[in-house]
């Protein structure tokens, strides 16, 4: 049996007429789609609401939106499973989730990962191919997307919940394939806590633990016998032209004789649609996903690769926090090479930053209050 996961799904602008005409053929190519058509089992995340009517949620970041239309090209992929446990499937509101539910429902195609609340959106899909019951479940971490007790929306990454629900599935079926929507995005490695958490979720019965979201190939490893994918890059997303969009993976899960192994379909991004990734570029995706997959079997590397990037992004975050414009920003960066930052947080207040967001009780309050505020602004707005 062969399963094939693809990642983050998103029609644009640029290919709409393709996904409104069902031409998969062009959207993959013809080598590609032969592959894709091959498998038992085909997986992917759609992360944007199917909507023809926009209804953008307060947040931070783009609200994405595609047309009821694009749901033809989606049900011409043959999906055996979609999740849409991300951080945008709630980008238009509770109107954009029904309307996707009802679109995909209309094609009858499954989905997993949101619900009307949070017991809903946190319930798993069973696959049974030849007696074989192989168990999905998909979270998300924590944005704007997120169910709540009597709040529909996407299910969360909750480390007193999620384990368990893994743990609890795991007794019902012969295979575990945990679909985690979160990482940094445009970061190659896991964070030590990313990895805990994975590692976490093999002990509790996974086979094969994949996160999405980072927008890039990152690294794999194998952990008591199954296999953690630390980010796999995007499905088909014409959004950046940033470098780590060119490439991605689709991942061939396959069950043989009680045996399981997984393999690697390297793709590119041509324009506006995707290729397989042939040759030499082949080679080289392959080369990179493997060398850094070996870099973090050394002891240390994923803790100091992590300080590495932190260093060079905790400035942007305090520039935001202080209230820094788009300009004040641009010119503290470029031009005063983060001067205003620096005199701006001493080191008492950055004690001080520490102690609210890393202690619970503190970061609770917080958020708590934060939401407060929001909620207040728009009733008053």
């Amino acid at each position: 049996m062969q399963l094939l996961i693809a990642a983050d799904l998103v029609p644009t602008k640029s290919n709409i007429d393709l996904f409104n005409k069902a031409d998969i053929k062009t959207l993959l190519g013809e080598e590609l789609f032969s592959i894709w058509n091959s498998a038992d089992v085909r997986i992917f995340n759609l992360e944007v609401p199917l909507v023809d009517k926009k209804n953008p949620i307060d947040k931070c970041g783009p609200n994405l939106i595609a047309p009821t239309s694009t749901a033809k090209g989606i049900k011409a992929l043959k999906p055996s499973l979609i999740t849409l446990a991300n951080n945008h499937i709630m980008d238009q509101g509770i109107q954009g989730l029904n309307s996707t539910r009802e679109i995909l429902n209309s094609y009858n195609i499954p989905y997993i990962g949101v619900g009307d609340n949070l017991f809903e959106a946190s319930k798993p899909y069973i696959l049974n191919q030849e007696g074989i019951r192989i168990g999905i479940y998909a979270c998300a971490e924590h944005e704007f997307t997120i169910a709540e007790e009597d709040k529909p929306g996407a299910n969360p990454f909750d480390p007193l919940e999620s384990l368990d629900h893994i743990y609890n599935l795991k007794k019902k079926c012969d295979y575990i394939i945990v679909l985690y929507h979160g990482g940094k995005e445009h970061y190659r490695y896991p964070s030590p806590y990313l990895q805990k958490v994975c590692r976490k979720m093999v002990d509790k019965g996974a086979n094969l633990v994949i996160t999405q979201h980072s927008h890039c190939i990152g690294c794999y490893e194998e952990y008591k016998d199954s296999t953690i994918v630390y980010g796999q890059g995007n499905f088909i997303f014409d959004k950046s032209n940033s470098e780590f969009w060119q490439t991605s993976l689709i991942i061939k899960f396959v069950i043989d004789n009680n045996n399981v192994y997984v393999d690697y379909i390297p793709i590119t991004k041509k324009d506006n649609v995707i290729r397989l990734a042939k040759g030499d570029q082949s080679q080289k995706i392959l080369e990179s996903f493997y060398k850094r997959s070996k870099n973090i079997l050394e002891e240390g590397y994923i803790e100091e690769q992590y300080r590495e990037f932190a260093q060079k992004n905790i400035d942007n975050y305090l520039r935001y926090f202080s209230g820094f414009n788009k300009w004040i920003s641009r010119i503290d960066r470029y031009l005063l090479k983060d001067f205003l930052v620096k005199i701006k947080y001493n080191k008492k207040k950055l004690l001080a930053l520490q102690n609210y967001i890393e202690c619970e009780a503190h970061r609770e309050l917080v958020l708590a209050g934060l939401k407060g505020e929001i909620n207040n602004e728009r009733a008053e707005s």
